[in-house]
């Protein structure tokens, strides 16, 4: 255990959002999502909510400042405009870490294919659909 780290983030993970550049990004899913098969590596947080996952990583991990969209989740098939519980919660969580900024969206096989490209992903047990989440990594300034 250390100080001031969420305990969920385990050092696997840690690396991961360590090794991380700056553009990178990296997809926090649901438990139906087809994460092995998807690419990048994976990191399973089984039992654990998408939400309590992206809450912990963005209390590390700073959102990209230079980009207009650096949070997005995955639209509703057959109705983009409707937002679940999840990505309501997932934009909430993103305005307590970074308060200019929000969560973006991207039809379905636009999100699958965006994250083949990740640099990780991190499998959740979340059951509610549309807990996918990819975000963007940003800087952290010089004091």
């Amino acid at each position: 255990m250390l100080k001031g780290i969420p305990p969920i983030l385990g050092p696997d993970l840690l690396y991961i959002l360590r090794a991380m550049g700056h553009g990178d990004e990296i997809a926090i899913v649901d438990a139906n999502y087809p994460a092995d098969s998807a690419g990048p590596q994976l990191v399973r947080l089984d039992g654990i909510t998408a939400t309590d996952v992206l809450d912990a990583v963005l209390t590390l991990m700073p959102l990209d400042t230079f980009v207009d969209d650096q949070a997005f989740g995955m639209e509703v098939v057959g109705a983009p405009q409707k937002r679940e519980q999840t990505h309501k919660e997932f934009d909430t969580l993103i305005k307590k870490h970074e308060p200019d900024m929000q969560l973006s969206m991207l039809e379905r096989f636009a999100f699958y294919e965006r994250v083949r490209g990740a640099f990780a992903v991190i499998q959740t047990g979340e059951r509610r659909l549309y807990g996918n989440v990819l975000l963007k990594k940003g800087i952290v300034r010089p004091e």
